[in-house]
């Protein structure tokens, strides 16, 4: 039980959260299928971005990791190997959904499991088009969760998937999967999720569509460039000091490099609509994503408001930080269409509003999100994680406003996306 009690202090300065977690993925997943040299910098090392990682090099590719950039020597996407271990991806849902989507093009035997946490997530929303594709996908309780056993095949069937869930990491496995047939692929979205796969294939090299909310592949899947890849900041890992700094009083921090791509930057939108002061000022371009720094100062006089429909693809992971922010609003903040969050690390939902009650918040749970009502005084007290990253991130910025500590049972967990949480908490902490 880690204890947090940071009442009286406010944040300042300025920080570079670590790098984009889902960038990370895709740079070693495509380098490893590239026929060229990829060099990927500013790397996330995450527990879940390094089991990635580890995957590719016990496939076959040649990675060579030297601390301050990663150099993947490509030798095609037919190049991959069959791996002699299982595939131990730990908490990332991200790896074991887009690399089910290149395993099903290699005609090899496959297994892919994870932590307790990984193997309680369902795969079947990609198991589903995957088979369709062809492959052959087997799991526990007919291939809905981990371990998955994969026997791929060398040349696959196209597919029109219409997907019933915006899901980025859905559109993804079948697009990677579509790199290994000549038929036509697509996916279309009841809304817009990430494009972080479409924009890096494009810059690998291959031909990508968007009309609208169906993504195509084109004629070209062939990924055969040398390529440099830097790695943006992540607004996910900066939403916690964002939250922070509104909710702190005397507080102003801003952010560095953040990513500000459309698709990820709901948590803006919801900052101007509540009346955050922020601002986004040096904005440019790096490895086709649109960076910025981000100023967030003390809002003390911010209003609840109504989140859903569209939006939620570009913040479902910025929920649980964005319903402490609703705390402390003039009014309700009622969050709806979020279901996905019940089967992220956590039950989100449910452990988001169990542990804003648990330390005072007047929270309730709705079967596709939450309301929070605002204004009250947080007091502190116990906080269960259930292993979730961003539940135990969430509740250690919580500690900044309450009127007594906060117990938090698991913040190892918070090593998945931010290993050095707690050294940059401790860099713009100012009494």
């Amino acid at each position: 039980m880690a204890v947090f009690h940071f009442r009286g202090k406010k944040l300042s300065g300025k920080l570079r959260t670590p790098s984009d977690k889902s960038i990370s993925h895709r740079a070693v997943m495509l380098g490893s299928l590239n026929r060229g040299k990829t060099v990927v910098r500013e790397f996330l090392r995450s527990e879940d971005c390094l089991n990635t990682l580890k995957a590719f090099v016990e496939l076959g590719a040649e990675i060579d990791d030297r601390e301050d950039e990663i150099v993947i020597n490509g030798k095609g996407k037919q190049s991959l190997k069959e791996p002699f271990n299982v595939l131990d991806l730990g908490n990332s849902g991200t790896s074991i959904r887009l690399i089910s989507g290149i395993l099903s093009g290699q005609p090899f035997y496959s297994v892919l499991t994870g932590d307790q946490y990984l193997r309680k997530r369902p795969m079947d929303r990609i198991a589903v088009p995957l088979r369709t594709m062809g492959a052959q996908i087997f799991g526990r309780e007919g291939g809905k969760y981990p371990p998955l056993t994969i026997i791929g095949k060398r040349k696959l069937k196209g597919i029109d998937y219409k997907s019933p869930k915006a899901s980025a990491q859905v559109k993804s496995a079948v697009l990677l999967a579509g790199l290994f047939t000549d038929e036509p692929v697509s996916v279309t979205e009841p809304a817009k999720s990430r494009d972080h796969t479409e924009r890096m294939l494009r810059a690998f090299g291959v031909d990508v569509e968007v009309d609208g909310l169906t993504v195509r592949l084109g004629k070209n899947r062939e990924l055969e460039r040398d390529i440099e890849i830097t790695v943006p900041a992540d607004i996910s890992s900066a939403a916690f000091f964002m939250v922070g700094a509104a909710v702190t009083p005397n507080s102003e921090v801003v952010l560095r490099e953040v990513i500000i791509n459309p698709t990820r930057t709901g948590i803006l939108k919801v900052f101007e609509r509540m009346g955050v002061d922020y601002e986004v000022f040096n904005v440019k371009s790096s490895s086709g994503e649109e960076i910025a720094d981000i100023r967030v100062r003390y809002s003390p006089n911010i209003k609840g408001i109504e989140i859903g429909g569209s939006d939620i693809p570009t913040l479902i992971d910025e929920i649980p930080i964005i319903s402490l922010l609703a705390t402390q609003a003039e009014g309700e903040t009622v969050i709806r269409d979020a279901e996905e969050l019940r089967v992220k690390e956590s039950d989100r939902i449910k452990t988001t509003v169990e542990n804003l009650r648990n330390i005072g918040g007047d929270a309730e749970e709705l079967p596709d999100g939450l309301i929070v009502r605002g204004k009250t005084k947080l007091k502190g007290g116990k906080v269960f994680s259930h292993g979730d990253h961003r539940i135990a991130m969430t509740f250690t910025v919580a500690s900044l406003i309450t009127e007594n500590p906060v117990e938090i049972d698991d913040v190892e967990c918070i090593s998945t996306s931010y290993p050095g949480f707690f050294d940059d908490l401790k860099k713009v902490l100012n009494e």
